[in-house]
């Protein structure tokens, strides 16, 4: 992705609450919100950002979009996204959480062709603090620094960040991938990105059980990144393969027989220590752990 200050940005689905407010929120923290769009709602202004019936006509209006944030109903993101890489917008975040997954199988394939970079489902968004806000991440509780966090885990990101500002780091860039169980972009996309990035002296990677396919990830990491990483896995104690996020599927999964051995956590856990990245068993672990990694 280009997430330059200047980076021109579109709302998808802005009459939505979610969407309307974090237009209002990422436009005052300097991201230029240049137009939303959502059907039936054309001619309407929302703070000064003029609103459109049509993706379309959004860039006649207003000319080339570098980035497309999404915010509609679940059953209606795929139109929308679908809608978005018709116009030529090749990066796109995807905050609405629940699409289905057939829809989100054909958006992928699209996607590929297109060479279209997405963020999500069920993305927190991006900060760059004190530079860029894209998506409905909380400012507040970051400050402008060297470490890079990367996630799977909603709302705990800002517990680290928290505890990385009380150690005196501050973060270069956090990146939420989306906390349902099919996202479109994953650990090793982002991880590339932050390792070119100047500003970025250490990786935070931060994920739970059940999510299945990392465990690779410490290989990855030790072969392609050239910047210290650390890790943090939730629900070490979670027996099953079902993401914590679910919760339906958690109750159901700790009610049905027979329970799994081991858990997706251990087992990349046991991928990172083999791998020799520094492992924190609670947030609060994780500063000092930065600090040792960057005195290397």
């Amino acid at each position: 992705m280009n997430l330059a200050p200047d980076s021109k940005v579109l709302i998808q689905g802005i009459a939505e609450p979610l969407g309307a407010l974090s237009a209002v929120r990422m436009q005052s923290y300097g991201t230029q919100i240049v137009a939303g769009v959502s059907p039936g709602k054309g001619g309407q202004l929302l703070q000064d950002i003029p609103i459109f019936d049509l993706v379309e006509q959004a860039l006649v209006a207003v000319g080339s979009i570098d980035i497309s944030i999404i915010f509609t109903q679940p059953y209606s993101a795929l139109d929308a996204a679908l809608e978005a890489i018709a116009a030529g917008i090749r990066q796109i975040i995807l905050v609405t959480n629940g699409i289905p997954p057939l829809d989100m199988v054909f958006l992928l394939r699209k996607a590929a062709v297109t060479g279209t970079t997405i963020l999500g489902s069920g993305s927190l968004g991006i900060i760059i603090p004190d530079k860029l806000l894209l998506g409905t991440q909380e400012s507040r509780f970051y400050t402008p620094g060297e470490v890079g966090l990367i996630s799977r885990c909603g709302n705990l990101v800002y517990e680290v960040a928290l505890a990385l500002n009380q150690a005196g780091l501050g973060q270069s860039m956090s990146i939420s991938l989306g906390c349902d169980a099919m996202i479109a972009s994953t650990y090793e996309t982002w991880l590339p990105i932050l390792a070119a990035n100047k500003n970025t002296k250490a990786i935070v990677l931060i994920s739970q059980a059940g999510y299945k396919g990392e465990e690779k990830l410490a290989q990855y990491i030790t072969e392609k990144i050239d910047k210290p990483a650390i890790a943090y896995f939730v629900g070490r104690q979670f027996l099953g393969e079902t993401p914590l996020s679910d919760l339906g599927g958690l109750i159901a999964a700790q009610m049905a027989l027979p329970i799994v051995d081991n858990t997706t956590a251990q087992e990349k856990m046991l991928a990172f220590k083999e791998a020799k990245i520094p492992l924190a068993e609670q947030p609060a672990q994780i500063p000092d752990l930065v600090k040792k990694v960057l005195k290397k």
